[in-house]
């Protein structure tokens, strides 16, 4: 990735991941911008609207049917999020 620190991915950046013989694409709307805070008892998830877009993307990317179980998204300052932000982990659970 090619992207200034503390900016969004470019619009041409997209994860592939492979589970089980099934690609699953993760992509960033362009000008998204995502950042995540820990505060004290409190996490912290503030983006702009193209930000939360690509966040919901993500969410439903994981929601497919057949998506296994513990298929996961890791994001981190300047890879995905801006600078400054703690990592954030989104992952399928259907256990219980």
């Amino acid at each position: 990735m090619t992207s200034e620190p503390g900016s969004a991915p470019p619009t041409t950046t997209h994860v592939r991941t492979v589970t089980d013989g099934v690609t699953r694409v993760f992509a960033w709307e362009e000008g998204a911008r995502i950042e995540v805070r820990h505060l004290g008892g409190e996490t912290v998830i503030e983006a702009n609207a193209a930000g939360l877009r690509t966040l919901a993307g993500h969410l439903l990317t994981l929601a497919q049917d057949g998506t296994p179980d513990g298929t996961h998204l890791h994001m981190e300052q300047d890879n995905g999020l801006e600078a400054g932000s703690v990592g954030l982990v989104l992952e399928r659970c259907d256990g219980v």
